[in-house]
């Protein structure tokens, strides 16, 4: 890694109307740990603001509501309880410094009925099943049928979305990003692999980008283009997620997004198959946050050549609360301990060193 490589990841940047001290974005992660109601707790803010020194902290994923519930212990977005619980995360990350933009998530068919409200079906833009299983307070079962949402209840989803922005604006973030990304809804809606629709969320490439785009101009009317990003993950493969042609589906989705004038286009990189990822980023012409198991010389690099604006890490961040502080110095990194990401209390999650504690 060149010294002008790191320095440009550790650079003071513009995103939106957001002025971030580096480059180094948090990756939004699940852990698992919200409380009574899947609201977030004090534990969770002492988690936030000790990885504050972020340029900016993408919250994990925050479901919009009860349906687009679908795992255990994950913190929601769409009850009074919930924003008093953000609020007292996002005061934390403010006292320390910090930055933080709160993850708008829906799973669509990535849940099960014993998570959903009255044991109702999940739903999703077809029904079509997903491989694998979900963890359920029966514990592990496989993923059930979906039912297809109908055509006159997308509009109640896209103003869940809205509604859960405004509820983000209450709580303090400092502005949202829209999870199109990982095989939840709004990628379901993308992709022709999930979405068999043939009405006008269905079909076309456009007619499956509907959705996302219906969904973006609603959470803009709350914070405004500049406070708001969108994830994608154009060749994630997990949860038997495939389209036909992703590289014409996600540049034209990314050419779509180009014309709000978003804070920044959020990718993972990381899948099966080839993807020409600079020309996704080309046709949004925006700011473009690269993920995908980056170091800090790898990222360095993809800076420095244009590759990227910025790289989100998940793992390193999770590991160590002043990973900005270990790779300016040049310093190893903690070891994460996995069996501890998505279950337990501090274990694993507020009691990773930091150097000076090291």
């Amino acid at each position: 890694m060149t010294d002008i490589g790191l320095d440009l990841l550790l650079s003071r940047t513009q995103v939106g109307k957001l002025s971030l001290n580096n480059r180094m974005i948090m990756a939004p992660m699940t852990r698992s740990r919200a409380g009574t109601g899947d609201a977030a707790t004090p534990l969770m803010a002492e988690y936030y603001s000790q990885r504050a020194s972020a340029g900016l902290i993408i919250s994990e994923g925050s479901q919009v509501s009860a349906q687009g519930k679908g795992y255990l212990r994950t913190p929601g977005i769409f009850t009074p309880e919930q924003i008093t619980g953000w609020k007292q995360v996002t005061d934390a990350v403010h006292a320390e410094g910090g930055q933080i933009f709160l993850q708008l998530w829906h799973v669509g068919r990535l849940s099960h009925p014993l998570v959903q409200v009255n044991g109702a079906q999940p739903v999703a833009p077809s029904a079509i099943k997903a491989d694998g299983e979900i963890y359920t307070p029966e514990g592990l079962k496989p993923y059930e049928l979906p039912r297809a949402l109908a055509l006159d209840e997308i509009p109640g989803v896209v103003a869940d979305f809205r509604q859960a922005a405004a509820n983000a604006k209450l709580a303090g973030f400092d502005g949202v990003e829209i999870h199109g990304a990982n095989g939840y809804l709004i990628d379901q809606f993308l992709r022709d692999g999930t979405n068999q629709r043939t009405d006008a969320y269905g079909g076309s490439i456009e007619n499956r980008a509907r959705f996302l785009k219906e969904v973006v101009e609603s959470v803009i009317e709350v914070f405004g283009a500049s406070r708001v990003g969108v994830r994608l993950s154009p060749i994630f493969s997990y949860f038997s997620m495939s389209d036909s042609n992703p590289q014409a589906t996600f540049d034209y989705t990314a050419r779509m997004l180009s014309r709000y004038g978003l804070a920044y286009l959020h990718i993972v990189e990381l899948g099966e198959g080839p993807f020409d990822f600079l020309e996704l980023k080309r046709r949004f012409g925006g700011t473009y946050i690269a993920n995908g198991g980056y170091s800090a010389e790898r990222a360095a690099t993809a800076i420095s050549r244009g590759e990227a604006d910025l790289v989100a890490f998940g793992t390193p961040f999770l590991a160590n609360p002043d990973l900005v502080e270990r790779f300016k110095r040049g310093q190893a990194l903690n070891t994460p301990d996995a069996s501890t990401f998505y279950q337990g209390d501090e274990r694993g999650y507020t009691d990773y060193p930091t150097l000076t504690e090291a």
